[in-house]
């Protein structure tokens, strides 16, 4: 877990001390928790979840005090992402077992049940604050995914191996340095 906390801090920032969850419970539902000292199912709510937040905040799971959705991390994002306000959940996933090398490390923007965020544009605009560096980003429907950064043509050229055009050759020269560990892995 220290790992994955600093890689979390590497990739999306120190959590930002002017925002707080406040009454915002969505990770406490969506979230599947499985670690030696609390488990709890994705999409079913936390015991301990309240209207007003965490029943046992002082006392919750380390789990619950050191995870932080990138919301809490990444100043480019409005406080109108908040994910009980945008409807949507941005965090840093880790796959033990990636089908591709975009999969083990990456940002996922994770549209809520009912959520409007695609049709009022704030998907967009999370999307566009996350999309900004060498970090792959996908967007899910929590049923289905779509990778969203890189773009399809450097993905395609990133997995295939095959060679760049001139245009696209810095890029993806460089997702495939970063990520070339993972596909050797896949």
């Amino acid at each position: 877990m220290h790992t994955e906390t600093d890689l979390e801090t590497m990739i999306l920032g120190p959590v930002l001390a002017d925002r707080a969850c406040g009454d915002c419970t969505v990770c406490c539902t969506v979230l599947a928790i499985d670690t030696q000292d609390f488990k709890k199912p994705a999409e079913t709510p936390c015991a301990h979840r309240s209207a007003g937040g965490c029943d046992i905040y002082d006392m919750r799971p380390h789990i619950c005090r050191t995870w932080f959705c990138a919301w809490r991390r990444v100043a480019a994002m409005p406080d109108a992402a908040r994910p009980d306000r945008s409807g949507l959940l941005v965090s840093l996933n880790f796959v033990q077992k990636p089908q591709n090398c975009f999969e083990g490390v990456a940002i996922n923007v994770r549209a809520l049940a009912g959520s409007e965020a695609i049709q009022n544009g704030m998907a967009a605009t999370v999307l566009d604050s996350v999309c900004d560096q060498l970090v792959p980003v996908w967007f899910s429907d929590g049923s289905k995914k779509m990778l969203m950064h890189p773009e399809n043509d450097v993905a395609r050229l990133v997995l295939s191996g095959d060679v760049a055009p001139a245009h696209l050759q810095d890029e993806v020269g460089a997702w495939r340095e970063r990520y070339g560990v993972f596909a050797a892995n896949v």
